[in-house]
């Protein structure tokens, strides 16, 4: 865990949600709801979700037991479903504290102290993902201080109309593609942009 502010405490390590609120055991996670065909819209995800978006996904995100990072979960529902049938994918959440978590087991599950904090797990990570980012900053943080790790691909997803402000994260050692989340299973106003990282 990386911290970009002067409270840093050096003796913090990011810990799975369970720690921040233990009744968030495996046992006990509500039920995933079932993918519909059409973009859905569920309770603490900006992105609606469908069968054929999930599917999409599990293309553009490693293979267990490749890791992939997704900063700013939230109620952790994408993560879960990628976790589970017949995705199976190898997804761990990273939310600020107190996390929002409810879907996502404490096994696959971190927590920062604070916005500006950044999980050091990123740097052991073949794919990051950013869904609907609160900031460019964030992306930008990541990138300085992990891009030289493991990762080889990150996976932006948010509205078509905010992506200008994040292309610039993406040095020319990135091949970017963007695709129209309405072709994928999405939303029309929303887009799905991939940075792969190219050989050196």
């Amino acid at each position: 865990m990386t911290a970009l502010h002067d409270d840093f405490d050096p003796e913090y390590e990011s810990e799975p949600a369970a720690d921040a609120d233990p009744s968030i055991v495996e046992s006990r996670l509500p039920p995933l709801p079932a993918p519909s065909a059409k973009p859905t819209v569920h309770p603490g995800c900006c992105l609606a979700l469908s069968g054929p978006l999930l599917a999409y996904l599990t293309t553009l995100l490693p293979a267990r037991p490749g890791l992939a990072l997704s900063v700013g979960s939230g109620y952790g529902l994408l993560e879960a479903l990628l976790l589970a049938e017949p995705y199976r994918l190898n997804v761990v959440g990273v939310e600020v504290q107190p996390t929002s978590n409810r879907f996502l087991p404490a096994s696959h599950h971190r927590t920062v102290p604070g916005t500006r904090f950044l999980d050091a797990l990123a740097a052991e990570s073949a794919a990051w993902m950013f869904v609907y980012p609160r900031r460019v900053g964030l992306v930008d943080e990541y990138m300085a201080a992990y891009a030289e790790g493991k990762v080889e691909r990150v996976v932006w997803i948010g509205p078509t109309a905010d992506w200008e402000d994040y292309i610039g994260c993406f040095g020319q050692a990135w091949e970017i593609q963007v695709t129209g989340a309405n072709g994928v299973g999405g939303r029309a106003w929303e887009m799905i942009a991939v940075a792969t990282k190219l050989p050196p």
